[in-house]
């Protein structure tokens, strides 16, 4: 899971368990608050009754049933029982309703004062009323339908308020931290393209606060560090190898005058040979190294348009006089945009080297010492088919292929350094086109180069 759908994750869950856990205060504080405003509402009428049987004379049992009923503060569906001290029942407001009560309801009320409690759906009120001459216990009970509507539609107002906002929230919350972690993509997408051609490339940073903003301003002061490094080993490779050049220049040229000197027996031009093949080789290692330590996208501008089977068969043409045993096969598919995909914006001389390196490769290490070369489009861009027969590579090698100095199992007994390749792929994506390797038959191998 990425850290944005971790943090949205997280936020919303948070805000989720939160809100539910006000919602259930809510209704716990306001059903607390409904049986306290009920009880209060029992035991005043519970009281008004007790005071008007007792004390005014005037009320009989009859009457303060019709005041009772006809009160402005009737309870619904009450029931209202007096005792006197006997725990004789003295009054009763409705014959038909009923309170269940025992005469330890009673004791109990003479020791306590009052009591509340639920019964079903009814909520009974017992309170002990204390006279000079007399004691009375009341017992009521009754319905409270308004305060339950109420409670009702806050329970629903809760549970729907519960369920949109938390889904507001959650698509809230998602949107926000997308937004809010949108830099670090774009840090990432910066960072991610980064390769030994752009070390030049610095993440845009707008203030020094933000935390993300303080990472791209380190990333940036590493990338000047690696980018001082990395020219510094540049420069020194090349410096070395243009140096090297020279005095390996030397011994070729006074070996060659050595070899071709009439006086020099066959055993020493024999032995002449393998030196000079060695300094050749040498030599080569150099000038590879050279070229890979110029290539640097600052330093090609890929401004200049070049056809690229031109470039093609000038490259057969110098292959042929190195290797003028080598065979090269060459086919052009029909393609009606192919003159057109033929035309490649780059540096002539370095598309060359590539192309000279892919072709001796391919005749190198074939089994016969030819190469075919197939020349196409795919999605209007140019691909170059480079094949051979031979020994493959296995998905191993495969893999490291475009590695300096990687060299399979399939080069042993052939001479080289395994930087042609690389020389390859580095110019290829200078120009930002790319290279592949693969086996589509057995015992062939193919590259494929393609140019966007």
């Amino acid at each position: 899971m990425t850290l944005k759908n971790r943090i949205s994750l997280l936020v919303s869950l948070l805000f989720t368990i939160l809100f539910g856990l006000a919602s259930t205060v809510i209704f716990v504080l306001y059903s607390n608050f409904r049986k306290e405003e009920f009880r209060d509402r029992l035991e005043i009428k519970a009281l008004s009754n007790i005071k008007l049987l007792v004390n005014v004379k005037e009320v009989d049992e009859q009457l303060l049933k019709i005041i009772d009923q006809n009160s402005i503060n009737k309870l619904y569906d009450e029931k209202t029982l007096v005792f006197d001290s006997h725990f004789k029942l003295i009054y009763s407001s409705i014959d038909d309703a009923k309170i269940n009560w025992s005469v330890e309801d009673l004791k109990y009320l003479k020791k306590h004062k009052t009591f509340f409690k639920q019964q079903g759906n009814y909520e009974v009120y017992g309170v002990f009323y204390d006279t000079k001459d007399r004691d009375f216990y009341a017992l009521i009970s009754a319905k409270d339908d308004y305060g339950n509507r109420k409670l009702l539609f806050l329970r629903y107002t809760l549970i729907v308020s519960y369920i949109f906002f938390t889904c507001i929230c959650w698509v809230l919350t998602s949107f926000m931290v997308k937004k809010a972690m949108n830099p670090l993509n774009i840090f990432h997408q910066k960072i991610k393209n980064i390769n030994e051609n752009n070390l030049d490339t610095r993440v845009e940073s707008k203030s020094n606060t933000n935390e993300i903003d303080l990472i791209a301003n380190e990333f940036n002061f590493m990338m000047d560090r690696i980018e001082v490094s990395y020219q510094k080993q540049k420069e020194f490779t090349a410096n070395a190898s243009h140096e090297l050049r020279t005095p390996l220049s030397r011994i070729t040229s006074q070996i060659e005058n050595v070899a071709a000197d009439p006086a020099t027996s066959e055993k020493g031009r024999s032995f002449l040979k393998v030196i000079l093949s060695d300094v050749n080789q040498l030599t080569e290692l150099i000038n590879s190294l050279l070229i890979l330590s110029k290539i640097d996208s600052n330093n090609h501008e890929n401004t200049e348009v070049h056809r690229m089977d031109e470039i093609l068969f000038s490259a057969i043409e110098n292959l042929n006089k190195s290797f003028p045993d080598f065979v090269i096969l060459f086919e052009m598919e029909e393609s009606d945009n192919l003159d057109f995909a033929l035309e490649v914006k780059g540096n002539k001389n370095l598309l060359e080297i590539a192309v000279s390196n892919v072709l001796k490769n391919a005749c190198v290490y074939s089994d016969n010492k030819q190469a075919k070369v197939v020349i196409g489009t795919q999605n209007d861009h140019l691909v170059l088919s480079i094949s051979n027969t031979g020994k493959t590579l296995t998905e191993k090698e495969q893999q490291n292929l475009f590695q300096p100095f990687m060299r399979g199992k399939n080069a042993k007994g052939t001479s080289g350094f395994g930087l042609g390749l690389r020389i390859v792929q580095r110019i290829l994506t200078l120009h930002h086109s790319t290279i592949t390797y693969s086996v589509p038959a057995e015992n062939i191998n193919l590259f494929q180069l393609f140019f966007h």
